[in-house]
C-alpha cells in the first residue's frame, strides 16, 4: 500500500513539479560570442554581456574587447542570440488561472468606477501560466484589471517570484479607463431591445459627463492638503494629476481617440492609447500631442467592413515609421506566450526587425516608466535577458535555452514541458 502511494505521488510530482524561484545571483557571469539584440535598434554580431549582482556591467563587441575572466562563469553562445527580456503589456496574467472556473477569475470588480482597485495585491505567483511565458522570453508583465469604465491600477511584475511583493518592479504604474464608444451608424433595421441612434448617443454622452464629474472632483480632492473626509476612489487618482501615474485609455475609432486625448489633456494628463485600430488615420494628431500607442495583437480581423484586410498587420508599422511610439500587445493571459510572434508579424509587414523588437522591449519599458532599469541590454540596467538558439520573433526558430531575471538563473521548465515528457515517455515505452 505504501509503495502504491509513493508511486502515485511520484507521478503527480513528475507531471506537475513545483518550479521554485531562482536564488539571487552570487557569481559574475559573461555570455560570449552571441548576436546581441540590444533592444534600441542596435545589433552586435559577435558580442558579449557581463553581469554581476543582478546588473549588467559590460556590453560590447567580443572581437575587440579585452577581458579579465578570473572568477567569472562563462557561457559560450556562438551562433546564438541574446535579447532583453520581453515585456507583456495589458494582461490579466496571474489574475486568472482557468477561464471556465469562476473561482480562479480575479481580474474584475463589481461596479463601473473602480480607480481604487489594485491588480498588484491579487497577483498569484503560484500560477502555472507565467512559467509557460518565460519559455518564450516573456520575463515581465503589466498585470492589469479589467471591466467597467475605470478598472483600477496596473503594476509591472517580473515573472519569477515567491510573492507579489518580490515580483513587483513598479507598483501602480497606471490607471485604466475604457472610453465610452461613439455609436456607429448601422444599416438596416435594429434588433429587438437595441437602442435607437439618438438614445445610444445620449447614453454615451451621459458616461462622458460622469467621467468629467469624477475627474473634476478627483482633481479638487488631489489639490486639498487634508481632506475632511477620506475618499478611497478619489485618493487613488491623486498620482494621475501629479504625473506619477499614467492614464491608459482604451479607444479604437479615430473620433474616440481624439475625444479621449482631449479629455485627458483637459486635466493636464498625457494619456497612452490602448487598442488604437484607427490610429493610423490621425498620426499628425498623435504626434502633436506626444501620444504613445499600445496596438492590439496584429493577428486579428479589421473592425470595419471597408478596411484593408491586412490593416491589423500593418497598423503598428505605419505608426512607428511615422514617428509614433508604439507598443505591441496581445489579448488574454496564457496567449501572452505568443507575444514575440506578434512583433515578428509586425516586422513582416513593414517595420524594421529591430524596431519591431523594441515594441516589446524598450518601447514598452518607456511607456511603463521602467526604461531606466530594463528594456535593453545596457550597462547599469537589470540583467533581465535570455539566450535563444534562433530568432526569438519567429515561432519556428524561437528556442529559449537560458534566461535570467535580475541576474538570477531562472528555471525554464513548465507544465507544458512536463506533460510532454510524461506522455512522450508513455508512448515511447509502449513502442518498445
Amino acid at each position: 500500500m505504501l509503495t502504491l502511494f509513493l508511486t502515485a505521488a511520484g507521478l503527480k510530482t513528475f507531471a506537475q513539479a513545483d518550479i521554485i524561484p531562482a536564488k539571487a545571483q552570487d557569481n559574475k557571469i559573461a555570455i560570449m560570442g552571441a548576436k546581441l539584440h540590444i533592444g534600441n535598434g542596435q545589433v552586435i554580431e559577435n558580442g558579449y554581456v557581463m553581469f554581476d549582482k543582478g546588473k549588467i556591467t559590460g556590453v560590447g563587441d567580443a572581437t575587440v574587447a579585452k577581458f579579465d575572466l578570473t572568477g567569472v562563469t562563462v557561457i559560450t553562445a556562438n551562433g546564438k542570440h541574446v535579447y532583453p527580456g520581453f515585456i507583456a503589456p495589458i494582461t490579466n496574467l496571474g489574475l486568472t488561472e482557468f477561464e471556465s472556473v469562476k473561482a480562479t477569475l480575479d481580474f474584475e470588480e463589481i461596479g463601473n468606477i473602480n480607480p481604487h482597485i489594485r491588480a498588484l495585491v491579487a497577483y498569484n505567483t503560484d500560477s502555472k501560466v507565467p512559467a509557460t511565458l518565460r519559455s518564450n522570453g516573456i520575463l515581465m508583465a503589466q498585470v492589469t484589471p479589467k471591466g467597467g469604465t475605470i478598472s483600477g491600477s496596473s503594476s509591472v511584475m517580473q515573472l519569477d517570484a515567491w510573492n507579489w511583493e518580490d515580483a513587483a518592479i513598479r507598483k501602480d504604474v497606471a490607471q485604466h479607463m475604457t472610453w465610452p464608444i461613439t455609436p456607429r451608424p448601422r444599416a438596416g433595421f435594429g434588433r429587438a431591445g437595441e437602442l435607437t441612434p439618438d438614445a445610444s448617443k445620449e447614453r454615451t454622452q451621459a458616461l462622458i459627463n460622469e467621467l468629467d464629474g469624477l475627474f473634476a472632483e478627483a482633481k479638487a480632492y488631489a489639490d486639498t492638503d487634508k481632506p475632511a473626509v477620506i475618499n478611497a476612489r478619489l485618493a487613488a487618482m491623486k498620482h494621475l494629476f501629479e504625473g506619477k501615474q499614467k492614464l491608459f485609455i482604451t479607444a479604437d475609432s479615430q473620433k474616440d481617440i481624439i475625444s479621449a486625448v482631449k479629455f485627458a489633456k483637459k486635466y493636464g494628463i498625457t494619456p497612452v492609447i490602448v487598442g488604437a485600430d484607427e490610429a493610423y488615420l490621425i498620426i499628425p494628431f498623435l504626434k502633436e500631442n506626444n501620444i504613445s500607442v499600445i496596438v492590439k495583437q496584429p493577428h486579428a480581423l479589421p473592425n470595419n467592413n471597408d478596411d484593408d484586410v491586412n490593416m491589423p498587420y500593418k497598423n503598428a508599422g505605419i505608426l512607428a515609421n511615422s514617428g509614433v511610439d508604439v507598443v505591441v500587445s496581445i489579448d488574454g493571459y496564457w496567449q501572452q506566450r505568443n507575444l514575440p510572434f506578434m512583433a515578428g508579424t509586425v516586422a513582416a509587414w513593414g517595420l524594421d526587425k529591430e524596431k519591431a523588437l523594441s515594441t516589446i522591449t524598450l518601447n514598452t519599458a518607456k511607456v511603463l516608466g521602467i526604461d531606466k532599469t530594463t528594456g535593453s541590454l545596457e550597462i547599469g540596467k537589470d540583467a533581465t535577458l535570455f539566450i535563444s538558439g534562433g530568432d526569438a520573433l519567429d515561432m519556428k526558430t524561437n528556442n529559449v535555452e537560458k534566461a535570467f531575471i535580475q541576474g538570477r538563473d531562472i528555471n525554464l521548465d513548465n507544465l507544458h514541458k512536463q506533460l510532454d515528457r510524461k506522455f512522450s515517455g508513455k508512448y515511447s515505452a509502449e513502442k518498445k
